[in-house]
């Protein structure tokens, strides 16, 4: 069964719609996790924040991964808003990041998918991959994109810049910690985001990983639903756990591979 006979058996049109809550939790899922970790680092517990970077990185990247499929529920100032700022605090121009990732699903694991690169490697060479993968990211958008792209990654790197200066110049303790930690998860993003969910599925890469178990779905906020996304990426992350189960309904005997 290909790719559009899948997607046929499936409802999911329905899906692609927001409460105004479920708008308001996509949009700001990562702040809590955000402020906690800062309030805890401002007092010098980088130990006790550390779990809490970690989800604050999670998070904004579901929140950031949705905005490139548009599935915030919101319009496009706001989503380019959205994007900018989390550029600004994971340490990364994420409209180079979008450039890659829409790349990544037109041509899935293929040559001309640069995002894809590490899930052909094994699991210690695409974390040592990682600070490649990154600047491959840029190095792509600046070689391929469009004007639009390109305007706004460089709007993002001469933020990031700027924020860089402003923390070091004025020796802004809490916001250096920030600033490593997320530095240390973009360089692990070869492995995490990519690696983990597309290894072993170079046979039919629209069928990536996925993840089932409530526990497991509920610690890594949803994220794992790789499969799900990748057949219908216009699904909001909130709207995941929903679209597996009619998956799992209209397609029984579909082999899947688990991320963990």
């Amino acid at each position: 069964m290909n790719h559009l006979e899948l997607i046929r058996k499936v409802e999911w049109k329905d899906l692609r719609n927001l409460s105004v809550k479920e708008m308001l939790i996509e949009n700001n899922i990562s702040l809590p996790w955000f402020f906690i970790s800062m309030v805890l680092a401002y007092h010098g517990y980088y130990w006790l924040a550390l779990p809490f970077s970690g989800f604050y990185f999670l998070t904004a990247l579901r929140q950031v991964h949705n905005g490139f499929h548009n599935a915030l529920g919101t319009g496009k100032s706001l989503t380019w808003l959205s994007l900018y700022l989390n550029s600004i605090l994971m340490m990364t121009s994420i409209h180079a990041v979008k450039f890659n990732h829409i790349r990544h699903h037109k041509f899935c694991l293929s040559e001309e998918d640069y995002e894809g690169k590490s899930a052909s490697m094994k699991w210690y060479e695409a974390i040592l991959y990682g600070p490649k993968h990154m600047f491959l990211i840029h190095w792509i958008t600046f070689k391929k994109a469009n004007k639009q792209y390109k305007r706004n990654m460089m709007i993002e790197l001469i933020s990031i810049a700027a924020f860089m200066f402003t923390v070091f110049y004025f020796q802004i303790h809490f916001l250096m910690y920030h600033m490593f930690i997320m530095l240390f998860g973009e360089f692990l993003m070869a492995f995490f985001a990519v690696w983990t969910v597309h290894h072993d599925t170079h046979e039919n890469p629209s069928i990536a990983r996925t993840q089932r178990g409530s526990w497991k779905n509920k610690i890594t906020f949803s994220m794992f639903y790789h499969m799900e996304h990748h057949l219908f990426p216009a699904v909001p992350t909130i709207k995941l756990p929903e679209l597996a189960e009619r998956i799992d309904k209209a397609l029984p005997d579909l082999e899947k591979k688990e991320t963990f």
